[in-house]
């Protein structure tokens, strides 16, 4: 037996299986025995201080408008809680707030932590407000946000391509007429969506009318008041929309049904994300899932297998989504053949 287990078993009054348990971060020992072993151990120098017990979620915001709005982040946060607890990491939470006048020298400390690995989650993240991570001394992970100028690994949606599925089945199911619905921040991932609908109504062979895109505000109450705004002046609307995430599409409907428009008979609607709130709402919304928990353990995972291989290859992962059929589209199809 090696003699720093034997001395860590000493002062622990862990028997030494559970500590090399502990110290291969294998599962089976909770949080807080992992905790008290790897610091004694660092403490009688058996761990150089290079080691790295904890990852940490560092939640990053520009306006907070997307992120303090929906509970799509919450199930995110879930799937790395869970990967990190059965992997025996210690998992810790920092917001960082861009508007912040203490924002560079927080997000300094950060990427300067030597027991720690950073998931950023970047849902909000710009172009700029990467490049202050681009000296990053710990292993270091995008999450929901991509960018081939700097050399991170990152996870994220596959925003086009799904968005260009969720247009297509449209285009199957009779509109030829279709909209957009955007949100008035431009996060990377809208800007995506963005793409895949222009893509995709330029390969079925649809025209794309500026009237029918339309940008809202991303929280529910935003869109809903600025559908509504826009709804007053009695424009020519599509018969379906899709929306760049559900809150977009749920606030949009409620803004149309206040005006007497009916979901699907005269206006179909697709969101994006798959939120709870997809099921219970009237009609039930039609939106392409993001495996949402899954993703957040996949990110973990892709750390974890960084700091234990020590490689140096950068990896983008695409998580595909998965399209929910409810009853926020009409089928066009069905009523020209009556």
């Amino acid at each position: 037996m090696k003699t720093g287990i034997k001395q860590i078993s000493k002062i622990t009054g862990f028997s030494p299986a559970t500590i090399s348990n502990a110290l291969n971060r294998k599962k089976g020992v909770s949080w807080e025995t992992s905790d008290r072993i790897f610091r004694v151990a660092r403490e009688i120098g058996y761990l150089d201080n290079n080691n790295i017990s904890k990852i940490k979620l560092v939640i990053y915001k520009e306006n907070g408008l997307i992120i303090d709005d929906t509970p799509f982040f919450t199930l995110l946060i879930n799937g790395i809680e869970q990967e990190c607890s059965s992997s025996g990491y210690e998992m810790m939470i920092s917001n960082l707030d861009a508007r912040s006048p203490g924002y560079l020298e927080q997000a300094k400390q950060m990427i300067n932590e030597p027991d720690t690995a950073i998931i950023l989650l970047g849902t909000e993240l710009s172009p700029e407000g990467l490049k202050v991570f681009k000296n990053a001394k710990c292993p270091f992970l995008l999450l929901d946000y991509w960018s081939l100028d700097m050399d991170f690994s990152g996870v994220i949606i596959n925003n086009s391509d799904s968005v260009r599925m969720a247009i297509n089945y449209l285009y199957g199911k009779g509109h030829t007429k279709i909209g957009h619905l955007g949100g008035k921040f431009k996060i990377l991932g809208f800007r995506q969506r963005e793409m895949g609908y222009y893509s995709e109504m330029r390969d079925i062979g649809l025209e794309v009318n500026p009237k029918y895109t339309i940008d809202l505000s991303t929280t529910m109450n935003g869109a809903y008041a600025d559908m509504l705004d826009y709804l007053k002046n009695k424009p020519d609307l599509p018969t379906a929309f899709f929306a760049d995430n559900d809150m977009i599409a749920l606030g949009a409907i409620r803004a149309l049904q206040e005006m007497g428009y009916r979901i699907p008979e005269d206006v179909s609607v697709i969101g994006f994300d798959d939120l709870p709130f997809c099921e219970i709402s009237f009609p039930r919304l039609t939106s392409l899932r993001v495996p949402k928990q899954e993703m957040g353990r996949l990110a973990v995972r892709r750390i974890i297998d960084m700091m234990e291989s020590e490689d140096m290859i950068h990896t983008k992962i695409q998580v595909c989504t998965e399209f929910i059929e409810r009853d926020s589209v009409r089928d066009l199809t069905a009523a020209s053949k009556k």
